[in-house]
């Protein structure tokens, strides 16, 4: 068998799969045949990966045979259905929806973070939320630097958070705007909700679907998650941290404003942005005589992680404010997901599979 690795993209055709076909060209991960999944509507479809067309395939359960690697972004219940299935034929799978990332034995990993917790995997990886992956690169250098006991994070998210047909609806409704006619929405604050509201010249503080216990969702994931990662249970004590998420009318990449704890009194900024600049990952823009600090124009489009605007916390010793900007497509979803991938491969995590002899 020549060298190489089948890999398949489920959910190819969509904001984040095709920016996982991109990302998948670029990466260190030597590929001797891709294919691209999608629903039967897409099937049919011609794609291109390294100048070569590729032919979109329906997903279904013997599209997978013969696959060494799984990219997934094609909705959770598609996740749940088709990647047991890849896993039965020998392929190792890296999710990107939340369909896996709370089950305990299921590692929830940001390499920059917590690469170790691959070794521990049966088959399936879970790539985090795109919010929760920001925060992550930036606070884990802090975290191994001085400490970290708390964290609150009020977030600015993007509309392409909720996919290709929530952008589309907010330059829709910006358009509207600007000629005088009335905005019309179907899918923010979240498609599957009783009430929609436009998003265009407008600030909605719900993401994802409304708990009994008064939050989001996504602020649950972003809890639960940060938990997981950093700690390796979902429910630890050891780190407090709450979430507030509103979605905003920018196109493309999040940004956060984040207040931590470090537990140290004596900790500084200097400390704080040396932690970053050494930091894989992450990149300081941090000069305020210079108004220099993270933009979401000028995050989109790179694999980087943007921290600025690390100021102290005048009342309380050992607590910080900093910014964070990432583009959610590339870093908080396509990106993060491949760079999974090439680190199964360098750390031999990921086996090709053998056809069966007739």
């Amino acid at each position: 068998m020549s060298e190489g690795f089948v890999v398949a993209i489920l959910g190819a055709t969509g904001a984040v799969g095709t920016r996982l076909i991109q990302q998948l060209e670029q990466s260190t991960i030597p590929v001797k045949a891709v294919k691209l999944l999608a629903s039967s509507r897409s099937a049919g479809k011609v794609l291109q990966f390294r100048e070569q067309a590729v032919t979109v395939e329906e997903a279904t359960p013997a599209a997978f045979d013969g696959v060494d690697l799984v990219l997934a972004s094609a909705g959770g219940s598609v996740s749940k259905k088709f990647l047991p299935e890849a896993v039965k034929r020998g392929a190792v799978c890296v999710d990107n929806t939340s369909a896996f990332r709370m089950v305990p034995e299921i590692p929830l990993v940001v390499p920059e973070v917590n690469e170790s917790a691959l070794y521990q995997h049966q088959g399936i990886i879970a790539n985090p939320n795109c919010s929760t992956i920001q925060m992550m690169v930036a606070l884990e250098p802090i975290r191994q630097a001085v400490g970290l006991k708390q964290i609150i994070v009020s977030t600015y998210q993007a509309a392409s958070g909720a996919g290709q047909s929530a952008l589309n609806e907010l330059y829709t409704e910006a358009q509207d705007f600007l000629d005088g006619k009335q905005m019309h929405a179907d899918i923010f604050p979240t498609k599957g909700d009783q009430k929609h509201y436009p998003l265009a010249f407008n600030l909605l503080p719900q993401i994802d679907v409304l708990e009994d216990n008064l939050y989001s969702h996504e602020e649950w994931k972003m809890i639960h998650e940060t938990k997981k990662i950093m700690l390796g249970d979902m429910d630890a004590s050891d780190i407090k941290v709450t979430a507030t998420c509103v979605r905003v009318p920018v196109p493309i990449s999040h940004g956060e404003s984040i207040w931590i704890d470090t537990g140290d009194p004596t900790a500084t900024v200097d400390q704080l942005r040396q932690a970053i600049a050494d930091a894989p990952g992450a990149v300081l823009q941090d000069d305020p005589a210079h108004q220099v600090y993270p933009q979401p124009v000028n995050a989109t489009g790179t694999r980087d992680t943007y921290v600025g605007r690390i100021r102290p916390d005048l009342e309380n010793p050992g607590a910080f404010n900093l910014w964070v900007v990432s583009d959610n497509l590339l870093k908080g979803a396509a990106w993060n997901t491949v760079q999974i991938a090439e680190r199964l491969v360098a750390d031999d995590l990921v086996h090709p599979v053998v056809p069966a002899t007739k």
